[in-house]
């Protein structure tokens, strides 16, 4: 046991815990002004709910004894059996329930990046509903796989330090079945009577829910070392680099493209960056994460883009950003990856092994593929149950109105 890594275990995950209500912040300022309160409660609420399930049995299902590879057993049911010594497999320094507090803020905040695909128009009671399936059937299979102890992916070599497969591109994916499924908003493109202009109704909430991520998101990288190391201080600076070089590359081709750099890319490009470095984070070195976040600008852009043409509604971009980024930061992981950085890891294409990049390439797929169908399963399941939307003199009146009773601005 060591109280240094203890303590920056703890802190780190305080960090991750603060970046759920700062993507509510930055979903809430994207949205128009009369569904302020119903996105920023739909992030809110899931550090209670998946805070419960994950206590309950959502962690022995991702980090419990292995059953075949694929999910863990519930010998840690109600968390019995975790308590304050370290528990060997996760990490010799830190108590286990230390370990299984900072997993559980990476629980919480997957779930709330899909909430950005159907701001404006889902049913609270079935966004409930969903959200604890989806954390029980998808996100902690997905963790058990890359890692958990017994995982198949992990025993496979599948590189993954803080989160690529297992967040942005689990739930980015999952967010595009529910776009598919749910269709788009009254009034987007063409859709339904009366077209409003769907705008940001307050950026600057969105730039800061951008800032608070961005500072999150050390500990989400860093804190994936599990010891207040090198490797933790390397993590945080390729962070930092790559978010820096996204940045960057998100305006520049929004400039080039568009004639005008705007706060909303520059917002958008942090957090593109972000995503992108997540898995790479403890693997690669400086320069490998600036090209990682250059890419990662210049790719989720386009993505977003595209968006349009594709004709599908994914209100804040969770696909282009989360789902694409996640795409490219795992398979970037694959060229860039050293083990001179992280002997623990492996080396990646530029660096002498192209089996890692097939590998990563597989896990990308795998997690696609398995969270869309079991994500479009749900959601059409809901849909003929409980229903997935909320009428359309609802969405009219919007989300804070209509399913809350309360409003994010005095009149």
């Amino acid at each position: 046991m060591n109280s240094a890594d203890t303590a920056f275990v703890l802190f780190s995950a305080a960090l991750v815990m603060l970046m759920t209500p700062g993507l509510a912040l930055f979903y809430g300022g994207m949205v128009r002004s009369k569904n302020v309160l119903g996105t920023i409660m739909q992030n809110f609420i899931l550090l209670g709910v998946v805070g419960v399930q994950w206590a309950l049995f959502g962690y022995s299902l991702a980090f419990g004894p292995d059953i075949g590879g694929i999910i863990g057993n519930l010998d840690w049911l109600g968390l019995n059996g975790v308590g304050f010594e370290p528990f060997k497999s996760y990490s010799e320094t830190i108590p286990h329930q230390t370990f299984m507090i900072y997993q559980m803020m990476f629980a919480i905040i997957t779930p709330a990046l899909i909430t950005g695909a159907w701001a404006e128009r889902m049913k609270f009671s079935t966004f409930l509903v969903f959200m604890i399936l989806w954390a029980t059937l998808v996100y902690d299979p997905v963790a058990h796989w890359v890692w958990g102890d017994g995982g198949w992916l992990k025993g496979m070599g599948a590189l993954d330090f803080a989160g690529g497969t297992v967040v942005h591109i689990n739930a980015g994916i999952a967010a595009l079945a529910a776009a598919l499924v749910m269709g788009p908003r009254k009034g987007y493109a063409g859709y339904g009577n009366g077209v409003e202009a769907f705008i940001p109704h307050n950026l600057p909430m969105t730039v800061l829910g951008a800032a608070l991520l961005w500072f999150g998101w050390f500990g989400f990288n860093a804190g994936s070392a599990l010891a207040s190391g090198a490797l933790a201080s390397s993590a945080f600076t390729a962070t930092h680099l790559a978010t820096c070089a996204a940045v960057l590359s998100w305006i520049g081709a929004e400039w080039l493209l568009r004639g005008k750099p705007t706060t909303l890319g520059a917002a958008s490009g942090a957090v593109a960056g972000l995503v992108a470095i997540t898995p790479a984070a403890g693997y690669v070195g400086p320069m490998s994460a600036i090209i990682i976040g250059l890419g990662a600008g210049i790719v989720c852009y386009l993505a977003v883009l595209a968006k349009v043409k594709l004709g599908y509604d994914d209100s804040l971009d969770v696909v282009g950003v989360h789902c694409v980024g996640g795409i490219w930061g795992a398979l970037a992981t694959g060229l860039f990856a050293s083990k001179a950085i992280n002997p623990a890891g492996g080396d990646g294409l530029f660096f002498g092994n192209p089996q890692q990049l097939v590998i990563q390439a597989l896990a990308v797929g795998v997690t696609l593929v398995f969270s869309f169908v079991v994500s479009w399963i749900l959601l059409k399941i809901l849909d003929a149950t409980m229903g997935l939307r909320v009428s359309a003199e609802e969405e009219v009146a919007g989300l804070d109105i209509s399913e809350h009773q309360e409003a994010g601005y005095s009149i």
